[in-house]
């Protein structure tokens, strides 16, 4: 019996060895599966992250946009990379660098709401509109406070204005002289239909002395004070500073280009206004280098003071060289409109004993040679001033009233003999 129940008792020790051994083995396995599963587990968070815990990042282009004869919209883009599944909101506002906001565009400020899965969305700011030719503008659109996102860069964008003044609009309303006169042939002129001045036509005078009429302009040659723009001669006098001057403007001469001796001459126009405004259209002696002024002579076919923008000025100088000027003259006013408003055609009607001063084919003034004393200059080749002055002895300087830019703005000069 003690051997039976030793065999017995062999037996079953195996049994609970042998199960034991099976339990340990399958616990292993099930140790194997589970850190398989996160092995695995591991591995996909890295290579497939849920949708949820992707970071949407945003982005903002910069604009650059030529400004406008009206008011212009700058889009610019918000893009999201990548999109994301739930909404995102950012704040934003404009910033000025050179631009000024309320005077070149509008100021700008609120949350932008981008819908779930959307690439992009945008925010558009208005560039206010502005003729005056001058250097590109800047201002910033500036991000923060994105929700459901963060910036891939500095979620800063800049908007450039480009100002070219290409597109100045131009009112052509008013009086058009007649293209042809009886008993007469155009000998010359120049219509301002390229894009550029002619500058076989047309040299520049330069500088900021006075004038010999304690002027305050700096003439300059540069193109934001004389420029050619849609058929038009603009002459732009502008307050800044050049140099020890505080405002600019343009004076265009035609002296040993184009010179002429009798005829008629015809001037089209619209004239600038204003207090110590001081547009001419008017000639010189082109022998002013050898005999000096007065006594070259001087032509003023039109002339205008500012504070009477109703009256334009007709009138001739002479005298001895480097003394003072002996002059004749006579003036022509508008009834109801200044010649700011539109057009008009001032005209000199040149013959060997007489000149004469028109408005729109109206005489109003004859300067007759017999009137003339002393060395009569006005039978030799004259040639052609352009300019708007500012400030100086005759209307005076500029004060709070006076608005800039001012334009003379010139449609041809015609020459018939």
């Amino acid at each position: 019996m003690v051997g039976t129940l030793n065999s017995m008792g062999s037996t079953n020790v195996d049994s609970c060895y042998s199960f034991y051994f099976l339990f340990l083995k399958l616990m292993k396995k099930i140790i194997l599966i589970l850190n398989l599963a996160l092995l695995f587990n591991s591995c996909n968070i890295l290579t497939n992250t849920p949708e949820d815990s992707v970071i949407s990042k945003l982005s903002v282009s910069n604009i650059t946009h030529e400004r406008g004869i009206n008011a212009t919209t700058y889009r610019f883009t918000v893009n999201v990379t990548p999109t994301c599944s739930k909404k995102i909101t950012v704040n934003y506002k404009t910033e000025n660098i050179t631009a000024i906001s309320g005077k070149d565009y509008t100021e700008l400020s609120g949350t932008l709401t981008i819908p779930a899965n959307t690439l992009s969305a945008y925010i558009d700011v208005i560039v206010l509109p502005d003729s005056l030719i001058q250097a590109d503008q800047t201002f910033n659109l500036v991000l923060s406070s994105p929700v459901n996102a963060s910036f891939s860069d500095t979620g800063k964008a800049i908007g450039t204005i480009q100002n070219n003044g290409t597109y100045l609009s131009i009112d052509g309303t008013g009086y058009t002289a007649p293209a042809s006169y009886q008993g007469l042939n155009l000998v010359w002129s120049d219509e301002f239909t390229g894009n550029t001045i002619n500058t076989s036509n047309w040299g520049y005078d330069t500088g900021g002395s006075g004038w010999g009429n304690n002027e305050l302009e700096y003439y300059t040659n540069s193109s934001k004070n004389v420029f050619v723009t849609n058929g038009y001669l603009v002459l732009e006098a502008r307050k800044e500073a050049y140099g020890n001057n505080n405002y600019t403007s343009a004076r265009l001469l035609s002296k040993d280009k184009k010179t002429f001796t009798y005829g008629r001459i015809d001037f089209r126009a619209k004239l600038p206004s204003g207090q110590g405004i001081w547009p001419a259209l008017w000639m010189l002696g082109n022998n002013i280098s050898s005999k000096s002024w007065p006594a070259c002579g001087e032509i003023d076919i039109m002339e205008l003071l500012g504070h009477e923008p109703q009256k334009t000025y007709g009138t001739i100088h002479w005298g001895a060289a480097g003394g003072p000027s002996t002059h004749i003259g006579g003036n022509y006013s508008l009834n109801s409109q200044t010649f700011n408003d539109k057009f008009h055609v001032f005209s000199l009607l040149w013959e060997t004993d007489k000149l004469s001063f028109l408005i729109d084919n109206i005489p109003f003034y004859t300067a007759n040679k017999s009137q003339v004393n002393g060395d009569y200059p006005f039978d030799k080749p004259f040639f052609f001033i352009l300019n708007v002055a500012v400030g100086g002895n005759w209307p005076g300087n500029p004060d709070n009233t006076t608005i800039f830019p001012q334009r003379m703005i010139v449609d041809y000069v015609r020459v018939f003999q």
